[in-house]
């Protein structure tokens, strides 16, 4: 349409209009209901349509506008299967998003994770906008992807600005990125002057900020999670669209308002914008936003039935056996001390690698794989991540240091017997219920315990003092001032989740000496080696080692109630 052509619609718009918003993020592949072994369900893009099917026809489809934060291409067998195993045939998500009459989408992390091969085809492959404004090429200083979509409704008119986590460089290497920088939205009002160019252009009734970063708290210091620093900032903006931490929110402000739906289509986020327009001059403009909640097992038959022959492929895929356990692997387990799991993810890389010394974190909580045949799908519960496996070297000084970070982000001190929690885990007020659920007050996926070597922790002292490293696994000795092979993931010699810098490494890439394939690759190619793993393959001390949290007597009846409480929230 012509300026002059919506000038001449714009003026014959008048009274009440009101568009309804929708938003979803961080669905992490979950674009079935099924989890492809026995019946369980869980959320997919098959309910979210069925809801938002429903919405249009409650509404009309001329006042719905559909949106995502991002993180859609990594999480799930069926994001993997289409990112890395059928990469011929058209990507699922961009079929599903389109049958769904999305109208934006904006780039999460772990799409950027997936590789350029892998979202430069989305970028081709998707109909609609492929947003990521502060995605720019480091040659050219211009966006890589798209900046803004300009979205239709009732005849007005919607800027949906599109921005991706500011902090993808510190959590992925160069062969990720294609040559591509990370704008940070606070600096020096960059996300205003863009907000305010975009308006100057364009002028239009309505402007939301979608960015897959994290609500936060408002005080500018972190900047994977500015949602809460740009809805205080920001003028002429309507919505702040949020992602990434998996926390729904719904917060309503002078002037802007903030919206983030959770994670894995259990939600959706819900926005209303009324529009009181006379003569079409907009006198008086409204928000209202809340999260609602989706159920799982109400889904969009007909989706279900057309996409049904590339379900039937994933599942396929998923269900074929790669080896067995002769234990079960309980990812909670990581946080009370050593346990098979863990043991099992520090063989692998211990192995691929040679090296002296690993670290790793449970990257799934609640996660279990069952003891008996091992298929494709339980891949995903014991790695779902598509992190690289690198070797660094590390000064034994600089591993201790690195221990006392993880730890001192995973415990509290505690003197006494009840004198706890020993988690570091609180009571939160669940925002969908009121009802208080004990959860982890930081990432568990940063918790990470180490191999290679005998320590212990000290839950009695503080910060600093806590760890005390005896020998290496084999029984050699550990020196602070010797230098150490030392395997982790990319996502840490990048810099994610800030160990490295706590072990006073603030540059690890001159340190690269090894980068194996993605340790999921690398789990697959254990169990086809050993075929049959025992508690034993993944136990041996000379290659593991051990530590524990001591003293027992402390340590151990309260981490048994740290962790029922965690488990049943209680």
């Amino acid at each position: 349409m012509t300026l002059h052509a919506t000038l001449l619609v714009a003026a014959l718009i008048s009274g009440l209009q009101q568009i309804h918003i929708y938003t979803t993020n961080d669905i992490h592949g979950h674009y079935f209901d099924s989890t492809y072994v026995g019946s369980n369900t869980q959320g997919s893009l098959l309910a979210v349509h069925k809801y938002i099917k429903e919405r249009r026809a409650q509404y009309g489809e001329d006042n719905v506008i559909l949106l995502d934060g991002g993180d859609f291409l990594q999480g799930d067998n069926a994001a993997y299967y289409h990112n890395f195993v059928d990469t011929k045939a058209p990507h699922i998500y961009a079929l599903m998003a389109d049958y769904m009459a999305y109208d934006a989408v904006t780039v999460g992390n772990h799409d950027i994770e997936a590789g350029p091969a892998v979202y430069n085809r989305m970028k081709k492959e998707l109909k609609m906008p492929f947003l990521a404004a502060n995605a720019v090429d480091k040659a050219t200083g211009k966006c890589h992807l798209r900046e803004y979509a300009i979205i239709r409704r009732q005849g007005l008119r919607i800027a949906v600005i599109g921005l991706t986590n500011p902090a993808m460089r510190t959590w992925l290497g160069e062969d990720k990125l294609d040559n591509m920088d990370f704008m940070d939205p606070m600096k020096d009002g960059w996300a205003q002057k863009l907000v305010d160019r975009i308006a100057a252009k364009e002028k239009p009734d309505a402007t939301i900020l979608m960015i897959h970063a994290g609500t936060g708290s408002g005080d500018g210091k972190l900047l994977e999670s500015q949602g809460l620093d740009l809805m205080r900032s920001l003028r002429n903006v309507d919505l702040v669209v949020c992602a990434h931490d998996h926390r729904p929110a719904a917060l309503d402000n002078e002037g802007t308002d903030l919206i983030d739906a959770g994670s894995h289509c259990n939600m959706v986020g819900h926005a209303v914008l009324s529009i009181d327009v006379k003569k079409g001059k907009t006198v008086a403009k409204t928000m209202t936003v809340e999260t609602v909640k989706i159920d799982k097992d109400d889904v969009d038959r007909e989706m279900a039935e057309k996409f049904h022959s590339m379900y039937a492929k994933v599942k396929e895929f998923s269900l074929k056996k790669i080896g067995s356990l002769e234990m079960d692997l309980r990812t909670n387990d990581a946080f009370r001390g050593m346990n098979d799991y863990l043991n099992f993810v520090h063989s692998v890389c211990l192995e691929a690698t040679g090296a002296d010394i690993c670290f790793a974190a449970p990257l799934k909580f609640n996660g279990h794989v069952q003891k008996g045949d091992v298929v494709y799908n339980d891949l995903f519960t014991i790695y779902p991540y598509e992190n690289q496996l690198f070797a660094i070297t590390m000064t034994g000084q600089e591993v201790k240091d690195y221990l006392e970070a993880s730890y001192d982000g995973w415990i509290n001190s505690c003197t006494a017997p009840g004198d706890g929690p020993l988690l570091k885990i609180a009571a939160r007020p669940d925002p969908r219920t009121g009802s208080k659920n004990w959860s982890f007050v930081n990432r568990s996926y940063n918790f990470d315990s180490a191999s290679g070597i005998n320590y212990t922790v000290d839950v009695t002292k503080p910060f600093g003092q806590r760890i005390s490293i005896s020998t290496l696994a084999d029984g050699r000795p550990f020196s602070l001032e010797a230098t150490y092979k030392v395997t982790t993931t990319s996502y840490r010699v990048n810099g994610g989740g800030g160990l490295m810098k706590a072990a006073g490494i603030q540059d690890a890439q001159p340190r690269i000496f090894l980068k194996e394939k993605e340790i999921r690759d690398l789990v697959y190619d254990y169990f086809i080696v050993h075929g049959n793993v025992t508690p034993q393959t993944v136990g041996n001390p000379s290659l593991i080692g051990s530590w524990k949290f001591i003293p027992e007597e402390i340590a151990g009846p309260m981490l048994e109630v740290d962790m029922l409480r965690i488990s049943s929230n209680k």
